[in-house]
């Protein structure tokens, strides 16, 4: 491990490989910014994870002899002491049922071989983000709860806290997505900006009063942004290719809104609660792909059964990609977009919201101006 003194405040990183040399480029990569412990073997992992300080973050290759990434991810994952270190898996396997099988032994998140040093070092940094932002709620929460009273200033000091760490971990794990399409660009500043003004527009109406009762449209805005955080599950032949999809292809891609919605449970577990201010994130990116005649997926709801925040992104979503240039199409124009939106109104879309779509839809074309991608401008 790098103890000198000058490590010693650093996050701790646990890198795990049978390969001499992937060890070593690994450490080389990160050493300088982290304190890296090295292991060659599923059972020396586990004992390095159990080490002082424990890892904040582990980085397990799959395939190794005797016992595999897969076992050992398991074992630190029902293991109380380990079970909250994030692990990242390292390997050449790419198929979408082996990817399936890690998230389900725990892992959050994939790093292909051979590896490219920037993609490793921002997720490393996104994850370290996430696990230090977990730790510092959960610190929060037992404190608050030690103490019955507390100065009118210190409460609104936490709560300014608490809510610094929700966007700091949004937009960290959003930042994931846009790792691996660089098509994106401001996307995600864009579609944001479309669910908060619909979702002001549509406070006044009746029938929604109950709902932004409880989900206000800045909370809306704050969770928009992880609609497609499951396309980190999605292999880059699939999400980067430059033309249609075939049927087979289109099925894996879909499998972004479950990824999506299992990743983001998978953050609220390390919070510690099920209900949370990623919640609606979670039915976000789960149910944006529905559709209001239940054609869509991933599973084919329809009418008022698909949650009011995914009923609003479907709309922001399709706008933003009708009107986005990308390396397979033109950008549309607005008034193009706007008539297939309306085009769509009580099958794929809402009538109400599409409604009030109409009403604002120069909104939407000044936040579409007003975050345009490099290329568009």
């Amino acid at each position: 491990m790098n103890d000198a003194p000058g490590h010693r405040d650093k996050q701790v990183v646990l890198l795990v490989d049978d390969t001499p040399e992937n060890l070593q480029l690994m450490n080389a990569l990160l050493k300088e910014d982290y304190r890296t412990r090295l292991a060659n073997s599923g059972e020396r992992a586990l004992r390095a994870a159990l080490q002082q300080p424990l890892p904040d973050l582990i980085l397990l290759d799959i395939m190794m002899p005797g016992m595999d990434g897969y076992e050992v991810c398991t074992r630190l994952k029902t293991d109380p002491v380990t079970a909250e270190i994030p692990v990242i898996f390292l390997t050449a396997k790419s198929q979408v049922e082996d990817e399936q099988k890690g998230f389900d032994t725990g892992c959050v998140d994939y790093i292909t071989k051979p590896i490219s040093p920037p993609i490793v070092m921002a997720r490393v940094k996104t994850h370290l983000v996430l696990k230090a932002a977990a730790d510092f709620l959960k610190e929060k929460n037992v404190f608050l709860a030690d103490k019955n009273v507390f100065l009118e200033q210190e409460v609104r000091t936490r709560t300014h806290e608490v809510q610094v760490v929700q966007d700091v971990t949004i937009m960290a794990m959003a930042s994931l997505a846009e790792t691996r399409d660089n098509e994106t660009g401001n996307h995600i500043r864009r579609t944001q900006n479309y669910v908060r003004a619909l979702a002001e527009k549509l406070m006044a109406d009746p029938r929604f009063t109950d709902y932004f009762e409880k989900s206000t449209p800045e909370l809306l805005y704050k969770s928009a942004p992880l609609h497609d955080i499951g396309k980190v599950g999605v292999p880059d032949s699939i999400l980067l290719k430059p033309g249609k999809l075939t049927a087979e292809e289109f099925e894996i891609m879909k499998t972004h809104t479950t990824l999506g919605r299992d990743a983001i449970m998978a953050a609220e577990k390390l919070i510690g609660a099920d209900d949370t201010f990623l919640r609606l994130a979670r039915e976000i990116a789960y149910g944006h792909q529905e559709k209001w005649n239940g054609s869509g997926y991933p599973q084919g709801l329809a009418g008022d059964a698909i949650p009011i925040c995914a009923r609003l992104m479907a709309i922001a979503d399709v706008y933003d990609a009708l009107i986005s240039a990308r390396v397979y199409k033109p950008g549309m124009s607005h008034e193009k977009a706007v008539q297939i939106i309306v085009e769509g109104r009580g099958t794929h879309f809402d009538p109400v919201m599409v409604d009030a779509f109409l009403e604002i839809a120069d909104e939407f074309q000044a936040f579409a101006a007003r975050f345009a991608d490099a290329h568009e401008t």
